[in-house]
């Protein structure tokens, strides 16, 4: 028989009610940890600098975000850097890492340089000699005092100062260029996947005309060659276009001149058209009709100066009523 709800111990209901809210909470803490919340495997990378890289940074790989930065600690002398890579990329056993800036304010990511055969085993450790940083704190300071040394402080100083003067009463408008800048770096941030393309394919421009060079030179010898013959001939050139210049001028001219004579020819011609387009079946007839007698006429002809005819019904010369 169950006991009613309200007839039950009220502290071990307590009890039960702190332990559940206790275990949402830890869990809540560690919901990226979960397998249906926060997903992917989890890998670790060693460097020598840390290079500005920090937590919920990304991870990319190509360019293509993969993943994001959990923890970055020092561990021995160096650098591990805690990240999970959310989806099913694969990448080898040799891959490497490099911390890369994302923007030009600083932003920075890590990314996964794949190589190798197989899988990278979860869990595993990227060691230091397979990563890099954007720079080294120790040789960017090794220089520093030799390069201080060589500063013209006067000019720094008035540099400084002419700078003050400009932004002293520009807050406004240098805050507008800052945040244009930063805009701008988030842009070609958000752009890096289309420029490293445009990089590469400018690469394999770059090798086919390395690969084209000869024939390139043997163009540019040939058009040398070309010019050159357009020099020589730049006189004849230029006496044959002041010679066409010169016919044209005086074409016009003789248009202009005649102009007054041709009208009255031009209109009779057309005259003589319209009355030749009128007769043109009668004319047509005539033709077809004089092709025989044209053709008897040549045969007559056809014996040299003497005429070849022949005439019929007439006597014989010396008969009665015969020519005499």
């Amino acid at each position: 028989m169950s006991v009613p709800f309200r007839e039950r111990n009220p502290v071990v209901i307590g009890f039960i009610g702190i332990v559940v809210i206790a275990a949402l909470l830890v869990a809540a803490l560690r919901a990226g940890s979960l397998p249906l919340i926060g997903g992917g495997d989890v890998y670790y990378a060693r460097f020598s600098e840390s290079g500005g890289l920090k937590q919920d940074d990304e991870v990319r790989i190509a360019g293509v975000r993969v993943g994001k930065v959990e923890e970055v600690a020092l561990d021995d002398g160096e650098v591990r850097v805690k990240f999970r890579v959310k989806t099913d990329s694969a990448f080898g056993t040799q891959t490497g890492a490099a911390i890369r800036v994302k923007t030009l304010l600083g932003a920075m990511y890590l990314a996964l340089e794949p190589a190798g055969t197989g899988q990278l085993r979860e869990g595993a450790d990227i060691p230091v000699d397979r990563t890099s940083s954007p720079y080294d704190v120790v040789e960017a300071f090794s220089g520093l005092a030799d390069t201080a040394s060589d500063i013209d402080t006067d000019q720094l100083a008035a540099s400084l100062t002419t700078l003050a003067d400009l932004t002293r009463n520009t807050p406004e408008e240098f805050r507008s260029a800052l945040q244009g800048v930063a805009a701008l770096s988030s842009n070609i941030a958000d752009k890096s996947g289309r420029i490293n393309t445009l990089l590469q394919n400018l690469k394999r421009v770059s090798t086919v005309l390395d690969e084209r060079d000869t024939d390139i030179i043997g163009l540019m010898r040939s058009s040398d060659v070309l010019f050159q013959a357009l020099v020589e001939r730049r006189e004849s050139v230029h006496r044959l276009l002041v010679s066409t210049s010169q016919l044209s001028t005086e074409l016009t001219k003789l248009v202009r001149q005649t102009r007054k004579d041709l009208k009255p020819a031009l209109t009779q011609l057309e005259d003589v058209v319209q009355v030749l387009n009128k007769n043109e079946d009668n004319l047509d007839n005539s033709l077809r009709l004089m092709a025989p007698f044209y053709r008897l006429f040549a045969n007559t002809l056809g014996n040299g100066p003497w005429f070849d005819t022949y005439i019929q019904n007439l006597p014989p010369v010396g008969v009665p009523g015969g020519p005499r």
